[in-house]
């Protein structure tokens, strides 16, 4: 293997200095761990980001907290909850960005070891990373099992189910199925544990990417190595910027990545890696296409709570735990109607009225 020695003089490494470290061939195990800022170019929101997180959004939910949709005792009172977010979530909605890309191109050469992800989006599938490659320590939508018994439901029948706006159940015992997405109050998937120590042994780059780092055990993957690494993201967190060896990339994860790809020489691989995700389109477009989706998602997130809220405070002496025997069987989408003291409020017609509203309030200069 070829080495490789960081300058010492003409001050402290940049991309271009990683790009010719990645490109020297002293790099043979390149190790990424990524959050959901990979993903928000996907159209798909993170997680803990002010006014436009899930858990900001969640809070119509009538949750005692937002992390509450991800909670497994909270899951088995009130199911309705995790499946109305999981409709706007599931995958097939959403085209893997540049730099779930530039993780199979880092596969095509040879040289990533492996890609943990707290993500449960499953984008690394889609952009055509292997399985082999791909620890989710988080778990994700690809498999779903029963909670009480452990039988397993297939994708297709969990998703018709869905689509049903129905609670999917096992067929063997009638309990509550969800998919392998790890909750709090569970356990990290046992490939998580197998498969770290000798990854961050063996890792020569780390590449971290869209993380506050702020869950644990995975916040504490990227302190454990020696070797160099970067980070791509909106701020600095965890120890990033310490060592003599790290690089910090501040600002959207693809225009990093594509900025590295271009001074690796990969630029033209990336390109044509990203294009095969999808039906041709300009870049220019894609970016357009996914500020959209991700504020249609959280619309509609707000749109589904808006109207469970105002069925629940319709009924005369609902108590939480009615309110929980209710969502045991279907759930609320924003694309359903739903009867509140027989009326039918469409959601769609529903934000209308309240833009109207606004509008009219505006221009009368009324402030509510």
């Amino acid at each position: 293997m070829a080495k490789f020695k960081f300058p010492t003089t003409s001050g402290p490494p940049d991309l271009s200095t990683m790009a010719t470290y990645l490109t020297s061939g002293a790099v043979r195990n390149v190790v990424i761990m990524v959050g959901a800022g990979i993903s928000t170019a996907a159209g798909i929101p993170d997680f803990r980001s002010p006014k436009t997180g899930l858990y900001h959004n969640l809070s119509r939910l009538n949750l005692p907290y937002a992390e509450a949709v991800f909670d497994i005792d909270y899951f088995r009172k009130r199911p309705d909850a995790f499946y109305m977010l999981a409709h706007e979530l599931y995958p097939g909605k959403f085209r893997p960005t540049v730099f779930h890309s530039f993780v199979k191109v880092l596969q095509d050469r040879g040289v990533l070891r492996r890609v943990y992800t707290q993500n449960i989006d499953t984008l690394e599938r889609i952009a055509g990373v292997s399985d082999d490659k791909i620890v989710e320590a988080h778990g994700s939508f690809a498999e779903n099992h029963c909670i009480d018994c452990g039988s397993e439901m297939g994708k297709n029948e969990l998703e018709r189910t869905m689509n049903e706006n129905k609670i999917p159940r096992c067929k063997r015992c009638g309990g509550l199925v969800k998919p392998d997405i790890v909750f709090f109050g569970e356990a990290l998937p046992a490939r998580f544990f197998k498969l770290m120590t000798a990854d961050l042994q063996a890792a020569d780059l780390v590449i971290v990417a869209g993380t506050s780092l702020q869950v644990h055990p995975f916040a504490s993957l990227p302190s454990q190595v020696s070797c160099p690494r970067i980070l791509f993201n909106l701020e600095t967190v965890g120890d990033f910027g310490r060592r003599k060896t790290d690089v910090v990339v501040l600002g959207p994860c693809d225009e990093g990545v594509r900025e590295l790809a271009g001074k690796c020489g990969w630029g033209k691989q990336l390109d044509e890696l990203w294009s095969r995700t999808a039906i041709a389109k300009t870049i220019e477009e894609e970016e357009v296409e996914g500020a959209k989706t991700q504020k249609e998602v959280l619309d509609s997130i707000n749109k589904a709570a808006e109207v469970e809220t105002m069925g629940e405070e319709k009924k005369d002496g609902d108590t939480c735990e009615n309110a929980d025997n209710a969502g045991d069987d279907t759930f609320v989408t924003a694309t359903e109607s739903v009867e509140v003291d027989e009326v039918t409020v469409a959601v769609g017609q529903l934000e209308i009225r309240q833009e109207k509203q606004k509008e009219t309030e505006t221009a009368q200069g009324v402030r509510l």
